[in-house]
């Protein structure tokens, strides 16, 4: 068994008995941005409102634990706004405290952020948007995104479907952005591991579903054909719930439900992550989610920079980020690092039910020729971002 931690604690001890090193104090500002949220029909799995700030606190622990050893003091101010708050100025006061930023908010406005002129010298860290455009033609050399983009999470999907030869699928989809912006991901993850999407349909229902799945759904589902899996394309969780059980076919659901590919899961145990997984319940006093674990990764790509490079400086930080000697044990398995073409941190997908982690994607048998985990998402070849050229 592997103790990510072990290499890390050694050398400090290593550099703390050459002598006390000189203080070097991270300020780091979580900057968050309220958003209102589509009504759905169930309300059984409410979002918590604290989700993303309670994975940048346990970073923030992991990282004075450390830090602790070579004089390295670190602190988080986190700044919410409000729904309809003014974003943009709370991002310059921001920036006038520190330019380690942790983003967390919708795509646009992530990249308003990253055009500032008080940004340009910043790192700043995507903790909420799987948009690909954010890692494709509408990227930043300023931003880096610790959260998985959509394509990475579908080609896990595909990778899996394919190892089960499920060659053909179907697609139901909501009219939500985000939705559509995920049913997108699929198709275009489908053919890139060359699956036939056969059928596709759009969810329009408005009934209430609690009450008329069992006779709804089958009909809907009736004329998807023949398919050997169906993907659910509901990322803001209103229908995909009821579609399981009730499809005309007796078939497999993934995507947005059923089987899920996500950064992080509660039922990943494997790796040390149990660990990971208990610190953060007796933080939060819920489990974790995938947005706590891209902003505690952030928290530790910074703790991880600056213990390395026992620099504080913005320059040198996001150098050594991006460079080949960068590594993060995030308990999944393997090193995690970051894209130099796009600023993505490389992570294994775990593939999950509720209850059980089914794989962990990449698979046996994607190879690459520098790293099987760009099989995830864009490599550099598909890649339409310049500004980290």
């Amino acid at each position: 068994m592997r103790f990510p931690k072990f290499g890390l604690i050694l050398t400090c001890l290593t550099l703390f008995t050459h002598g006390a090193l000189a203080e070097v104090s991270v300020p780091v500002v979580y900057l968050k941005q309220t958003v209102e949220r589509p009504p759905v029909l169930s309300n059984l799995d409410p979002i918590p409102e604290d989700e993303g700030d309670m994975g940048a606190q346990l970073g923030l622990a992991d990282n004075l634990t450390t830090g602790a050893f070579l004089g390295h003091k670190y602190s988080l101010h986190t700044r919410i706004v409000p729904v309809g708050g003014d974003l943009i100025s709370a991002a310059k006061e921001a920036l006038a405290e520190s330019d380690l930023i942790i983003l967390d908010a919708p795509a646009t406005d992530i990249l308003a952020i990253a055009d500032l002129e008080a940004a340009q010298d910043a790192v700043l860290f995507n903790v909420s948007s799987a948009k690909n455009a954010l890692r494709d033609q509408g990227c930043r050399a300023n931003v880096l995104h610790s959260l998985p983009s959509s394509l990475m999470r579908t080609d896990a999907i595909m990778q899996f479907a394919r190892s089960r030869r499920w060659d053909t699928l179907a697609l139901i989809s909501g009219e939500h952005p985000d939705d559509l912006s995920y049913a997108h991901s699929l198709r275009r993850s489908a053919t890139k591991f060359g699956m036939k999407l056969k059928s596709e349909k759009t969810w329009v229902f408005d009934a209430d579903m609690r009450r008329n799945a069992a006779q709804e759904v089958p009909l809907f589902t009736q004329d998807l054909g023949k398919y050997d899996l169906l993907l659910i394309a509901d990322e803001v969780q209103d229908f995909g719930r009821y579609i399981a059980y009730n499809t005309w076919l007796p078939r497999p659901v993934a995507g947005s439900e059923g089987l899920i590919a996500s950064a992080w899961s509660p039922v990943v145990e494997q790796w040390g992550a149990a660990q990971l997984q208990s610190r953060f319940t007796e933080l939060a006093g819920r489990a974790m989610r995938p947005k706590d674990y891209a902003a505690w990764a952030a928290i530790r790509t910074i703790g991880e920079a600056v213990t390395r490079t026992n620099s504080a400086d913005t320059e040198t930080l996001r150098g050594y980020i991006l460079s080949d000697d960068f590594e993060l044990a995030g308990f999944k398995g393997r090193p995690l690092s970051y894209r130099q073409w796009n600023g993505q941190l490389r992570q294994p997908i775990p593939l999950t039910q509720p209850r059980a982690l089914v794989a962990l994607a990449p698979l046996p048998g994607y190879l690459h020729q520098h790293s099987e985990l760009d099989t995830l998402g864009l490599d550099r070849p598909e890649s339409n971002c310049e500004a980290f050229q």
